[in-house]
């Protein structure tokens, strides 16, 4: 149970003075004040959440990663910019869960700033009406000591001119004195009722202060505990969000995980090789040798073909002489 509260500490001796009140309100106006800069930190951080995931998202698509590399490792980048991608998108989502914060911020200082309006409202009369109250009060009070001063002039008058002024003159002292008396009396009375009602107005006035401190001291309370509470619950979304993103980038490690370089190697050998046989030695060749190897050879003059069709094989009858040829030479036997 606390023990110090807003109902024992911000009064005055002073009746018309409201410097504990205006103490207590000012302190709430700080108070509404810091959850405002509070849901505008939110929201600056939603823009910056947002921006920076749209331009990781930007850089995933756009910016060229490795676009060459083939096999595992190509699958690794892949993965690489997929999460990245991921992660993007996640910080765009904090930055909506952001705005969603500062809209319950917004309503929450807005609720209580209408639900304290009528607390104000009510003191504010109040305090009018016990001020004007006060300000009657010692005018009554004024007037009641003059009038007081103005009978024991009276009186004074009488006793000292008892005996030096005439019948007449002394009636009309006496007149005098029954008449600020009757003034006297009216007054007083007055002053009576003005303290009366200024009495009453002071207890409604403290009985209507005592419960706006307890109305601000329960806001005052609400106000610590939600602020605490959003404040906690931003920390836990901003741990939230770096999990989420480990846990993308734990994808990327396992991708890792099953890079093989020696996958990678026979990968590209296999895909892209030209041949397994090596180039000859170049041979060292005498430019003189090779002129001398170079000397023309006479090639066997060629026989002249003739136009003519081929010969029909002559018949040799009996008796007639036989016909041979050898080389191109024809011989005739007998």
């Amino acid at each position: 149970m606390r023990e110090t509260l807003f109902r024992d500490h911000f009064w005055s001796s002073d009746l018309t003075s409201t410097v504990g009140y205006d103490s207590i309100i000012q302190h709430l106006n700080d108070g509404r004040k810091n959850c405002k800069e509070f849901e505008d930190f939110l929201k600056e951080r939603a823009v910056i959440e947002e921006k920076y995931g749209k331009e990781l998202i930007n850089l995933s698509k756009k910016k060229p990663c490795g676009q060459t590399e083939l096999n595992t490792l190509k699958r690794s980048l892949d993965a690489f910019k997929q999460q990245i991608d991921n992660v993007g998108q996640g910080h765009i989502q904090l930055a909506q869960t952001l705005r969603e914060e500062a809209k319950k911020m917004e309503d929450f200082r807005e609720k209580q700033k209408l639900h304290r309006k009528k607390i104000e409202l009510i003191m504010e009369a109040i305090h009018k009406n016990r001020n004007l109250q006060y300000k009657k009060t010692m005018e009554a009070k004024r007037l009641y000591e003059q009038r007081c001063r103005d009978k024991d002039e009276a009186e004074q008058a009488v006793h000292r001119n008892a005996n030096l002024v005439t019948q007449k003159q002394q009636e009309k002292l006496f007149l005098k004195l029954a008449q600020t008396k009757s003034s006297l009396e009216d007054s007083d009375r007055n002053y009576q009722q003005s303290i009366t009602s200024l009495e009453k107005i002071r207890e409604e006035w403290q009985k209507e202060h005592i419960k706006a401190c307890e109305f601000f001291e329960t806001q005052e309370c609400e106000r610590i505990s939600y602020f605490r509470n959003a404040l906690w619950l931003h920390v836990n979304q901003l741990s939230q969000s770096c999990v989420q993103n480990d846990e993308k980038y734990e994808e990327i490690r396992k991708s890792l995980e099953m890079c093989s370089i020696e996958k990678d190697i026979e990968f590209f050998v296999n895909l892209r090789k030209t041949g397994s046989s090596a180039p000859a030695p170049v041979a060292y060749e005498n430019y003189y040798n090779a002129q001398r190897n170079a000397t023309p050879v006479r090639s066997p003059a060629s026989v002249p073909i003739s136009r003519r069709g081929p010969l029909p094989t002559p018949t040799s009858g009996p008796g007639d002489p036989d016909y041979a040829t050898i080389d191109g030479y024809s011989l005739i036997h007998h």
